[in-house]
């Protein structure tokens, strides 16, 4: 018995839109990852403290992380888009096609983790910056 799979079939307009859509996002990210990075370094006495140590070394070993995975992303990303050669130019190419579709598809998962995973270390980092700053606020004003 055969068993069928659907294949959402997008034109080769929208699978370049979309690529595009994700290395904007990446090098948004990446901008946004520096300007992170010196905020953390702005934090840096606060962060030490004892009460924030563990958390904040967890969460900016996680951005460093994240940090380094979007480099090999953005270059798979990258060489995804210029691929998209084999659906636009006029040769049946029916195997090389359905592969990089499933890449396509591979990398929209990709992309959507590596997503969350940055969005949930960014809020954590915020929370934690946000209770440094409350605490930092409290004891100034007790006398």
């Amino acid at each position: 018995m055969k068993t069928y799979h659907y294949i959402q079939w997008l034109s080769a307009d929208e699978l370049n839109e979309e690529t595009k859509l994700w290395l904007s996002e990446l090098k948004f990210m990446r901008e946004e990852q520096l300007f992170l990075n010196k905020l953390v370094q702005s934090f840096t006495l606060q962060l030490i403290d004892s009460s924030f140590y563990q958390k904040s070394k967890t969460l900016v070993g996680q951005l460093q992380t994240a940090e380094k995975n979007s480099v090999p992303l953005f270059k798979k990303v990258q060489a995804h888009g210029n691929q998209l050669e084999i659906l636009v130019d006029d040769i049946d190419q029916l195997k090389m096609e359905k592969a990089y579709l499933a890449t396509h598809e591979e990398l929209k998962g990709e992309m959507n983790d590596y997503t969350q995973g940055y969005r949930a270390i960014k809020e954590r980092l915020f929370k934690l910056l946000s209770s440094i700053r409350k605490k930092d606020k409290r004891e100034r004003l007790q006398p």
